[in-house]
């Protein structure tokens, strides 16, 4: 069973999606990420990628966020997501991309949406076959001054070549990569 740890939606229960494609983030890993975030989260424009059951979304408005983007290609999960913000009462506050990750990023740029805050949580093996921080840094959805937080495993690194790192957080296996919405220069060769 999956909670809401603090905020206005504090305590409710969210459904959890019956698929071994999805892993929903541990308790102790999401409060540890909005303890991070905490002094950021009031207003913002989140997405939550590769949202599995929208708990990292969902905290984000209980925590204050403004309006939050649910992007996720499994239909179960994207309805159990819809559910979820139903139950939470954030209908306004909510929209759900059932799309895959680069589609959805290139269809939220050309409406010229860009984000405050971005979290991916993507299985682990799409960030070494496909890097979604490149496509959220082609398609411009991260404002100068938003964050980009990836989780992955402790034996694979997202790229550097996008945004600066800013910091890493260690949980064992999982790690917390923390990227401002800086692009990185390449030097012309």
């Amino acid at each position: 069973m999956i909670r809401i740890i603090a905020g206005k939606y504090k305590g409710r229960r969210l459904k959890l999606v019956p698929s071994p494609l999805v892993r929903p983030l541990p308790a102790k890993l999401k409060e540890a990420l909005f303890n991070t975030l905490q002094d950021r989260i009031l207003d913002t424009f989140f997405l939550d990628g590769f949202a599995g059951t929208g708990s990292v979304g969902l905290e984000a408005l209980s925590r204050g966020a403004g309006r939050v983007v649910f992007v996720e290609e499994l239909p179960l999960a994207a309805k159990i997501i819809k559910a979820n913000i139903s139950k939470c009462g954030a209908d306004e506050s909510a929209l759900v991309a059932n799309r895959e990750f680069n589609r959805a990023v290139i269809d939220l740029a050309k409406k010229g949406v860009k984000f405050d805050l971005i979290f991916l949580d993507p299985p682990y093996k799409l960030l070494a076959e496909r890097n979604p921080l490149k496509i959220i840094r082609k398609r411009g959805v991260l404002k100068p001054e938003g964050m980009v937080i990836v989780r992955h495993n402790r034996r694979f690194l997202p790229s550097k070549d996008d945004f600066k790192l800013l910091r890493q957080v260690k949980f064992r296996d999982d790690v917390f990569s923390f990227y401002s919405g800086e692009i990185v220069k390449r030097e012309k060769s």
